[in-house]
């Protein structure tokens, strides 16, 4: 039975607007009670999250688990071990594996090993293409009915617009939302960072902001045409944002999410040629990085997403234009994200948001609150805690991390999957 008493804890839920002390009994995996009393259930383990904050279990939209065909550089296992260690309850995996994740098979696979590794929840995304090749559509009734939550072709946009409008017209048909990556590929065709002053000066050939902007107003005016839910992926720069904005107001079912690094780090990190940063979106410059923090405290995002994407050093140990596009980011999501909170960006409450039910609604996921009677998947997080963030001690198989050496606050101390114990910190964790 997965029972536990979670006493002395701040519980923030930012679902049913709750920010106060209160004390949760857990009994077999479900939340079954909220109380004032000291004392738990006779027999039951205790958690003592005194001077620590409580959260609905944290859930990352944008994870790449490299299985199966990358498995050197992470797999189903070690993906959910880097989850929980950074509070994620649940993760949702992208679909450019090789095989590409566009069949049953390959989605009943993921949520097999998934389901062997024991430790966070993950949801498939399935294919838009078949092969991310965007030439045809993949097989959406059968992945539908193998247990996708979404389909995108991450990594790569759908150029040919006919059938990006077929591919929301089946989505829709099949109540799933569309995940996209929006860079027209022929603007961003053999660049390595984002056009603008500093890649004039590093010479190196850039992408320009308008590469983004056009593919989101197309999806957004498409989504209008479909009816189709969108979901724009990791938004980098202003005119994606605003373009984001015009859409809610106009009343198109479109959300966005917004990654730690595009909000934390700018093009200028480039300087050194420093290849962990390079990343597809590219980062961009301090007015794009502002306007993201505006889209935070605004609304406009429903969720901050890693984009945990794992390289090696054969990939990253190279010259820049060769380096592979990505970092790693599930176990530094935290103290990372903990800068907007000590930078005033936004409130605590609203972080929490970004991390649980804001990506919960976005897919129609049943997590992301502590409702009596939910699935007790539980975060406990002191977010006063000195860190350093260290990528040797990561549980990723990959070390593509630009913030190893950081020093932040804010540390995860448990995670909690249906009531069980998951994750606990080493020095600094409590449990009496």
């Amino acid at each position: 039975m997965n029972d536990c008493f979670i006493i002395n804890g701040r519980v923030i839920d930012p679902a049913r607007k709750v920010d106060g002390r209160h004390n949760l009994i857990v009994r077999g995996g479900r939340v079954a009670e909220w109380t004032q009393a000291r004392r738990g259930p006779t027999g039951v383990p205790v958690i003592d999250a005194r001077d620590a904050v409580v959260t609905p279990g944290w859930i990352d939209l944008h994870t790449h688990l490299r299985e199966p065909g990358e498995e050197y550089k992470e797999d189903v296992a070690s993906g959910v071990a880097a989850a929980v260690a950074g509070g994620f309850a649940s993760i949702v995996c992208m679909a450019n594996t090789k095989p590409v994740a566009d069949n049953a098979s390959v989605i009943e696979h993921i949520r097999q090993q998934a389901r062997v590794a024991g430790l966070a929840r993950v949801y498939p995304i399935g294919a838009i293409t078949r092969g991310l090749k965007g030439e045809e559509l993949a097989d959406i009734g059968d992945m539908a009915a193998a247990g996708v939550v979404a389909l995108s072709d991450d990594g790569k946009t759908v150029a040919n617009t006919r059938l990006m409008r077929k591919g929301m017209e089946y989505a829709a048909t099949f109540g799933l939302p569309i995940v996209d990556h929006c860079e027209d590929p022929f603007l961003c065709a053999g660049t390595a960072m984002h056009e603008g002053a500093q890649s004039t000066r590093l010479g190196l050939a850039g992408s320009p902001a308008e590469a983004e902007e056009v593919i989101v107003q197309r999806d957004i005016a498409l989504a209008r045409l479909t009816g189709a839910r969108l979901h724009v992926a990791h938004v980098s720069a202003v005119q994606g944002v605003d373009a984001v904005r015009a859409g809610q107001e106009e009343g198109i079912a479109v959300t966005a999410e917004v990654t730690p690094h595009h909000l934390l780090l700018t093009d200028e990190v480039l300087a050194g040629y420093d290849t962990r940063c390079k990343v597809n979106p590219p980062l961009r410059t301090a007015a794009d990085r502002a306007a993201l923090r505006r889209g935070l405290r605004e609304g406009v995002f429903a969720a901050i997403a890693t984009d945990h994407a794992p390289h090696t050093s054969i990939e990253k140990d190279v010259p820049f234009d060769e380096a592979a596009c990505g970092m790693i980011g599930l176990e530094s999501a935290l103290p990372v994200c903990m800068r907007l909170v000590t930078e005033r960006v936004i409130s605590l409450c609203r972080l929490v948001e970004l991390f649980t039910i804001g990506p919960a609604r976005t897919l129609g996921l049943p997590r992301g609150r502590l409702a009596v009677g939910d699935d007790a998947d539980v975060t406990i997080l002191d977010p006063r805690a000195a860190v350093v963030i260290r990528s040797s001690a990561f549980r990723s198989k990959s070390r593509n991390c630009p913030f190893d050496g950081w020093r932040c606050r804010g540390k995860v101390l448990y995670t909690l999957v249906g009531g069980r114990i998951v994750y606990r910190a080493g020095p600094g964790g409590r449990r009496q």
